[in-house]
């Protein structure tokens, strides 16, 4: 007997664990970070910071790939005293994307002898790990918290694997030999981990940092540790949470990596910052780590940066290579346009673009798109219909079916999702 079927739950995130928020502040551009803001994409330089031009161009490219928050190194005096120069580069050529400081070692006497830094910067980022030793570790954490009260920035406590406060670890090893069943390694170096950011958290919260203005970081270079750290840290505070496989590694190992570890933790509502720690190929462009992590949030549900461009995989059906070339250029064509039409016309990142290379499946996306085309697969006639919200339009032919295609996109986007658009659009219709 054939049972009545039931309606199918449809999957999705779970709802975004309840945090504090930050404000991340550059001028007139305030970040929000946690609290219910969306995941915000952040992304590093690996300029020399003492080369202020060529920092302030590489932030520029990083923002204008769409990275909400750009953390530069600031290792030296030199690189102290450059920081000025590269905001007042980034006002002049009207980028606002809020800068933040990654201090280790000598952080408090930078921030101190370099007060126009200290203030250049909308964020701190501090290792405890990496502050001070002994006696020293906790004075000199306590001045890099002041300082971030006196110019009212919020700081980044972010732990790393690599870089435990080997006291607090001794510590934590101690208390594990005490008990009556120790834990296992993989366990006391999570505990530790965990111990060492919500302790630093509530110092600094004791010092007078607002807990609103605490994010809280605990990085490890593998996918399960990542998790677990994570799941762990999320239980236990309240502090806004930045999400990072450190060490990711080269190409797809990398991606894949930060992919698996980070969108298990978004499906569970856990992370309000990411970064996409790729190690770059030489020569390679660095703004690769933000389209990683958009897509990564895009893909999920999460939020939407730019069209997406739908492409079948290609088989036997499809030697030609017309398909994956049209593919390729219209997904850099719309990411080049994105800095432009993201003001010029609000919504077009939520537009989908399918791109096929056969009639086998071919027609049926390009349906299901906002814009398709079915482009012909070996032996096939010489014609590519084209799909506008779900209707053929026109039928492609000869040797120029890529710039006519891209001719489309652009009259979509003018009349869907530009001034009048509605009133554009029914006019069409009509």
């Amino acid at each position: 007997m054939n049972e009545k079927a039931s309606q199918p739950v449809l999957p999705g995130p779970l709802p975004r664990r309840q945090s504090r928020q930050a404000r991340v502040v550059w001028g007139d551009n305030i970040v929000t970070v946690g609290g219910g803001a969306p995941v915000r994409v952040q992304s590093m330089t690996n300029t020399d910071t003492v080369d202020a031009i060529g920092t302030a161009i590489q932030v520029k490219e990083l923002a204008r790939a769409g990275s909400e928050i750009v953390r530069i190194t600031v290792n030296t005096p030199e690189a102290a005293a450059a920081v000025p120069a590269i905001r007042e580069q980034l006002d002049r050529m009207g980028v606002d994307v809020p800068l933040v400081g990654d201090f280790h070692y000598n952080g408090h006497t930078l921030l101190h002898e370099y007060p126009d830094c200290a203030k250049a910067l909308s964020k701190y980022r501090i290792n405890p790990g990496n502050v001070g030793k002994g006696a020293k570790r906790d004075k000199q954490f306590a001045e890099m918290i002041e300082l971030a009260c006196r110019y009212e920035k919020p700081v980044r406590i972010g732990v790393n694997w690599g870089s435990l406060d080997q006291d607090l670890l001794a510590r934590i090893m101690d208390e594990n030999a005490s008990r009556a069943v120790p834990w296992g390694a993989q366990s006391v170096m999570v505990e530790a981990l965990i111990t060492s950011a919500i302790e630093s958290a509530q110092k600094a919260e004791e010092i007078g940092l607002p807990g609103s203005q605490i994010i809280l970081s605990c990085k490890v270079s593998q996918v399960q540790d990542l998790i677990a750290v994570y799941r762990e840290l999320a239980r236990r505070c309240e502090y806004a949470l930045h999400l990072g496989l450190t060490e990711a590694g080269m190409g797809s190992k990398g991606i894949v990596a930060s992919t698996a570890a980070l969108s298990v933790l978004m499906q569970e509502g856990i992370g309000d910052t990411i970064r996409i720690s790729l190690t770059p190929e030489p020569g390679a462009a660095r703004e690769k780590e933000v389209y990683v992590a958009q897509e990564i949030l895009q893909t999920m549900g999460l939020r939407n940066f730019t069209p997406m461009v739908i492409a079948c995989p290609g088989c036997g059906r499809t030697t030609s290579t017309t398909f994956q070339e049209l593919a390729s250029s219209i997904q850099s064509y719309l990411r080049e346009q994105m800095p432009t039409w993201k003001t010029a016309y609000p919504g077009v990142e939520e537009m989908d673009v399918a791109v096929m290379g056969c009639i086998v499946n071919g027609p049926g996306e390009s349906k299901h798109a906002n814009i398709g085309i079915s482009l012909p697969g070996s032996g096939e006639s010489p014609a590519a219909p084209v799909f506008v919200d779900g209707v053929k339009v026109k039928t492609l032919r000869g040797e120029r079916i890529a710039e006519e295609f891209q001719a489309i996109v652009d009259e979509y986007v003018r009349t869907h999702y530009g001034p009048g658009a509605t009133q554009q659009v029914q006019e069409s219709v009509a």
